[in-house]
């Protein structure tokens, strides 16, 4: 994350703008402050930090935003009009980076908007699940220029490193997201989906309880691919191949199995397993069955409440259920308005949002936690806990 330490911070005059940077406010918490900034589109919190006897200023996590150069502009401009005696610098704004308006690397919300886009519009769509190198991703971005060809990859630097490329070859039409596919296409509506890419997966041979895929994960693959539509396995695990196929034969489809099928668009692990001589099995199971939609998730509103009372009320507590939790990590107050930051939903999957409460509304600020229904739940139990601490 992009950083700096300072000896100083001087007073700030709020709002302050220069050029396309704005700082907004600042909130003041127990151990730290957050300044809300506005970089070009973006807008995100810098984190003021006290250290002892130095300032540690850098983007708060949860809501940097996508491009990094945005990020970086704004503590170059909080640097150069409000610090003193810098000691260490970790970034380095690049001006060429703020040429290009796309952004390959998107979150689980906007990619959503992205695949009811292409649907509405007759566009097909692609999704590959850990793509790595990204090498069959981009060959199919390339070969599909008319698809919305999506990346979805637990590995930061991965989604990073494919982002980049994409950029250099202008395609325009990949996305990724940093994420679990299981929790995406839970989100993701019945019926959407052509083509659905696991290539190369860990094994797991000696734990298959790890493996991508399980029955709840076919089940997923069927609801949101199309009638029509391809769920494609490669591996170099025969065990993997059998498993799966036992698995996607209890579905509403056709399957069809080959070993060391030469393919026009083949991955970075492929060419290596093929230099040790290695098998490589596929497993491909085409959707015959209109799945129904999931239930529609109730909106995440809450009921008004008093900051003030909120503020005097609040303590740093956790409200666990059996398959959800909701922690109340801090408070930030700022005249008479005060954001909760808040972690919240499945346990393996937790969310961190920032709720707002002024004394006309209270909502979530900068993002809305994901409809999944451990976030729903959590949500639920953050609203009965803000009416107790109004008694």
């Amino acid at each position: 994350m992009p950083n700096f330490i300072a000896l100083k911070v001087r007073d700030m005059a709020l709002p302050f703008k220069k050029g396309d940077i704005e700082f907004i406010e600042i909130l003041n918490g127990r151990n730290v402050k957050m300044l809300l900034t506005r970089s070009f589109e973006s807008i995100f919190f810098i984190i003021i930090k006290k250290s002892g006897d130095k300032f540690i200023i850098k983007g708060d996590k949860t809501t940097r935003p996508a491009k990094v150069a945005h990020l970086q502009k704004a503590l170059e401009v909080f640097r150069d009009n409000f610090c003193n005696d810098i000691i260490t610098q970790a970034f380095a704004f690049n001006p060429n980076s703020l040429i290009d308006a796309h952004s390959p690397i998107v979150g689980e919300n906007e990619i959503l908007e992205k695949i009811s886009f292409a649907n509405k519009s007759g566009i097909e769509i692609l999704i590959e699940i850990g793509f790595g190198s990204g090498r069959h991703l981009l060959l199919e971005a390339e070969n599909n220029k008319n698809a919305l060809a999506i990346g979805i990859e637990v590995y930061k630097p991965a989604t990073e490193q494919v982002a980049k490329l994409a950029v250099k070859r202008n395609l325009k039409n990949l996305f990724v997201l940093n994420s679990d596919a299981r929790i995406l296409f839970g989100l993701i509506n019945s019926n959407s989906i052509n083509k659905i890419f696991l290539h190369f997966p860990v094994p797991w041979d000696d734990a298959p309880h790890r493996r991508v895929v399980s029955g709840d994960f076919a089940n997923e693959c069927e609801r949101i691919l199309k009638k029509g539509g391809i769920f494609e396995l490669r591996t170099d695990s025969k065990d993997y191949a059998d498993f799966s196929k036992e698995i996607f034969e209890k579905l509403n489809g056709e399957i069809k199995t080959y070993k060391n099928r030469e393919l026009a668009v083949i991955s970075k692990y492929e060419d290596r397993w093929k230099k040790q001589n290695k098998d490589i099995y596929e497993v491909i199971f085409q959707n015959h069955k209109i799945s129904a939609q999931n239930d529609e998730i109730s909106d995440f509103c809450f009921e008004n409440f008093n900051p003030l009372k909120i503020s005097q009320n609040f303590k740093n507590e956790t409200i666990k259920g059996d398959d959800f939790f909701a922690h109340f990590m801090e408070i930030f107050t700022s005249e008479n308005v005060v954001y909760l930051k808040i972690s919240l939903g499945a346990f393996d999957k937790p969310e961190i949002c920032f709720v707002k409460i002024s004394n006309e509304k209270t909502g979530y600020f900068l993002k809305f936690p994901l409809k999944t229904k451990q976030n729903f739940k959590a949500h639920k139990q953050i609203n009965e806990r803000l009416k107790i601490w109004l008694k």
